[in-house]
């Protein structure tokens, strides 16, 4: 049995088939989830309704199950207030010193990248909830 909270058998295996240095990138309901990552990545679908599930219910998962090296979000255009959503990534994962930044199409351009192995989509409907998380090395 796992002893992780974890248990979504296509997500477990895009993860266990990445490797360090592999993307995962977990976007809000608002993404081009079909034209806005590596078209070979592996797609896993969590839209069912509005805000279920939400992309920090997803990345509470994943925090348990992998280890995760850094993490980029999406930054609104230059004078807009910091998304709300960003303390929260920050406090689910506080062993990264930061989070890196880049613009829209940045953002976009790097979660093409073929290192992008998974994306998971949510329902999410906070603005900029897009985080592309790189994954670490197992401690031994």
């Amino acid at each position: 049995m796992l002893r992780y909270q974890l248990t979504h058998p296509t997500i477990l295996s895009a993860l266990a088939s990445a490797g360090h240095g592999s993307r995962v990138l977990i976007s809000d309901g608002h993404y081009p989830h079909t034209t806005g990552a590596n078209p070979a990545a592996e797609r896993v679908y969590l839209n069912l309704t509005p805000d279920r599930l939400l992309v920090t219910e997803v990345l509470d998962a994943l925090v348990t199950a992998v280890p995760i090296e850094s993490a980029t979000v999406m930054t609104p255009p230059p004078g807009t207030p910091e998304p709300e959503i960003f303390p929260a990534f920050r406090a689910a994962l506080p062993h990264i010193p930061h989070l890196d930044t880049l613009d829209r199409p940045s953002f976009y351009a790097a979660a093409r990248l073929p290192d992008t192995a998974l994306v998971i989509a949510t329902a999410d409907r906070r603005t900029y909830a897009n985080l592309l998380l790189t994954l670490g090395v197992r401690p031994d």
